[in-house]
């Protein structure tokens, strides 16, 4: 299988990761304003201990390394929050020194925001960041369901690290882009987002042409054990909420290994979207399919297979991968079915014309 393939790639991802954002940041640092009426690195050395403890247990392993070796990037107030974002969102990275540092100020605020106080907030609502007075927004704020989002990126792993003027969430990705094409332009072009009544303007916007939930389905997602693909779903929803395409259901096939998303941004963004199909489909509607019916996905021109399994077992086979989880998560707009594998993009026929 894949993942039995690919074991040996774990422990070379972590050590590149922490060596690439170590070497990228550690330049950068020299630069960086001292603040005498903070605490010495010396004297928060244990709660930085104990916070990095926390990131590494939740799979936060780049920025566990990067709060020990230099803390100052996120620590430039008395209180500070910080969002941490995945391994895989930074592993792939090649901007200089000066950017990586800027992502990361992105991703910290000068205040104190435990999950509770994100909930006491209204949609629309700014939050300051460290760098140069650019803000985050929050885009979705449920306080019965305990969902927040900001950016539009789910706070997947709330309270991380609790303690004194340090708090610490997981989110599903960056809040903003990292594709090279804007990137390079620098992160003064991050276009802060428009808040308060004005946001939810937006918001309607996004949601008159996508009436798919897919706050829910990245959250099922990844409470399932499907984060890779999540991760990677969150990364491209920008595209796919502001696409041509009206979208009233959809069928997703989540993949258990979802290794595309330290891909190019482009590459990225085309196999998720082969991932999803504009229409919703239980397992038994797709059992009922004529042999050898093909169906439709995001990616103009390409559509799945759907057949059965070898000697004519009752398995479904799309592509060749298994349903091995069929009607994983179900509601009016959507479906999520488990599949043994991701596909692959040469796996793809063309669309008959």
């Amino acid at each position: 299988m894949a993942c039995s393939s690919n074991w040996w790639r774990a422990p070379v991802y972590f050590t590149v990761s922490v060596l690439l954002a170590f070497l990228a940041i550690s330049t950068a640092l020299r630069s960086l304003p001292r603040n005498e009426s903070l605490p010495t690195k010396s004297a928060i050395a244990p709660l930085l201990l104990d916070a990095s403890t926390a990131l590494r247990k939740s799979g936060f392993n780049i920025i566990a390394a990067l709060l020990q070796i230099t803390p100052e990037i996120f620590i430039s107030s008395p209180q500070s929050t910080i969002f941490a974002i995945p391994d895989s969102s930074i592993a792939n990275a090649s901007h200089t020194s000066w950017l990586l540092k800027h992502l990361f100020q992105y991703h910290a605020s000068p205040l104190q925001l435990p999950m509770k106080e994100l909930l006491k907030r209204h949609k629309g609502s700014c939050l300051p960041t460290l760098f140069h007075g650019k803000n985050v927004a929050l885009t979705k704020v449920d306080a019965k369901e305990r969902i927040v989002e900001i950016n539009r990126v789910l706070v997947s792993h709330p309270d991380i690290f609790l303690d004194g003027p340090l708090t610490i969430h997981g989110v599903l990705g960056p809040f903003t882009s990292m594709d090279p094409r804007y990137v390079n332009q620098g992160w003064d072009h991050i276009q802060a987002p428009i808040c308060d009544s004005n946001l939810s303007l937006v918001s309607e916007v996004a949601d008159a042409k996508n009436v798919v939930e897919w706050t829910r389905v990245i959250r099922l997602l990844s409470s399932k054990g499907f984060v890779s693909f999540a991760i990677g779903l969150n990364s491209v929803l920008d595209g796919i909420l502001y696409d041509k395409m009206k979208l009233n259901s959809v069928t997703v096939f989540a993949p258990p290994e979802f290794s595309f998303v330290a891909s190019a941004s482009a590459l990225l963004e085309k196999i998720v979207r082969l991932h999803i199909v504009p229409r919703k489909l239980t397992y038994t509607e797709l059992a009922s399919l004529p042999a050898n019916a093909s169906l439709s996905t995001l990616v103009p021109g390409h559509v799945l297979r759907v057949s059965e399994g070898v000697n004519n077992t009752r398995e479904l086979m799309i592509n060749e991968a298994k349903i091995v989880a069929p009607n994983l998560f179900e509601s009016k707009k959507f479906v999520i079915h488990g599949i043994s594998q991701a596909f692959e993009l040469d796996e793809l026929p063309n669309t008959p014309r």
